[in-house]
Order: C-alpha cells, then structure tokens, then sequence
C-alpha cells in the first residue's frame, strides 16, 4: 500500500459522499468517500491526513501534452523498474516519497520504461483512501 502524507484543503459535499481536496507536497490530490464531515470529524480543512492507494491502481504514463480525466497525476521518476514473468513492480520517487506501481510487464516494455525516466503516476479519484 503507498502512503502519502497530506493536508485537506477543500471538503464538497452531497448527501453521504465528499469530494475531499489533500494538499500533497506541490500537487493538489482528490478523493470521492462515503463520508462527510458529520459521520468522519477529521474531514476538515486543515487536517492532516494520510493518502492510501494499491500498487495495483497506479496508472503510469510517459510525459505528453495529453487531456485526461484522471485528476491525480504526479510528476515521478523511475527509481527501479523489477520485471516478474508477467507483472512488474516499477518504484517511482514522487518528491521524497517513494510510490511503486504493479503494471504488466508488456506495458513497461512497450512503453520503454527505464531507470531515471520522468513520468506521470495517476490514480483515479475512487483509489485514494484517508486515514487520520
């Protein structure tokens, strides 16, 4: 599980859901919960809080001028690309933070991923979990 630590600036809210703005070093990150303020005290501006997605939920894609819906994009580069049979585990360094991501191993090759490559990690906004 990856882990980033992060600061709520902006709580929206319908009914049982909230789209929750964090502040994650210099990138402005977004999450949809089944929660509000009312039934979770901690989504609050202000709070510091912690960024929890799968290895598995992370998109990476080569640096391009590209319109896309996913909203969480953060700008990586390739610390360590281990190739499996069928999967890979490439480990990604997001300022000081390290994030990995399990991706097809015919994705890393047909992408030409390799070590000290700049990237885009993105992850849709239904990954992100928060934990106080």
């Amino acid at each position: 599980m990856n882990t980033l630590p992060g600061v709520i600036s902006k709580v929206e809210v319908c009914e049982d859901l909230s789209l929750v703005k964090i502040q994650c070093e210099n990138q402005l990150l977004s999450s949809i919960i089944i929660e509000s303020p009312a039934t979770a005290k901690y989504l609050s501006v202000g709070t510091s809080i912690k960024v929890l997605f799968k290895e598995t939920e992370v998109i990476i894609a080569k640096k391009s001028d590209f319109e896309i819906s996913l909203q969480n994009q953060l700008p990586c580069k390739i610390i360590e690309i281990k190739k499996g049979t069928l999967l890979s585990r490439v480990s990604l360094l997001f300022e000081e933070h390290e994030i990995r991501s399990i991706i097809t191993r015919n994705a890393v090759n047909k992408l030409g991923l390799t070590e000290g490559m700049e990237v885009l990690a993105m992850i849709k906004t239904n990954e992100l979990m928060l934990a106080e």
